[in-house]
């Protein structure tokens, strides 16, 4: 007769020993498996972007003004300049606001070119046919007019 190799207690152990290893190794990788699955994300509703904020008086002004500084300086006539001109000086609160140009800073400290109106400087623009400085500063009173202009060199 054949003694049973399972009746040995050395074997029995062993045995025992390799079906608890392997159980211990499937149940960790059922567990790396369980763990690695990312979870479902939740549903976000979808918010509408908001809004681009309106421009500010003080921003359509000064884009309004630019475009009438280049349309001066770049007029194919003295007509058109001057038909320019008379549009442009509808957003002042009068012919003599002042126009200050800044030609230098330092510390805060700003040191202005002699001072001239709106007038005159749109019809220097006229002249010269160059637009050299660009809006530094705007100030509009309570019905959106323009009381003081100050420019800056390009």
């Amino acid at each position: 007769m054949k003694k049973s190799s399972f009746k040995s207690p050395l074997t029995r152990l062993a045995t025992v020993a390799l079906f608890g290893l392997l159980a211990m190794g499937a149940c960790k990788s059922k567990k790396k498996v369980v763990e690695a699955a990312p979870a479902p994300a939740p549903v976000e509703e979808t918010t509408p972007a908001p809004a681009p904020a309106a421009p500010s008086a003080d921003e359509v002004a000064v884009g309004k003004l630019e475009n009438y500084f280049s349309t001066i300086a770049n007029a194919s006539s003295v007509q058109s300049a001057n038909s320019s001109i008379q549009e442009a000086l509808s957003m002042f609160s009068n012919q003599n606001t002042p126009v200050l140009i800044v030609i230098h800073e330092e510390n805060g400290i700003k040191d202005y070119d002699e001072p001239t109106t709106i007038v005159k400087y749109l019809n220097y623009l006229k002249d010269t046919k160059k637009n050299l400085n660009f809006i530094s500063d705007i100030r509009l009173d309570g019905s959106g007019k323009i009381t003081e202009l100050e420019l800056r060199r390009r």
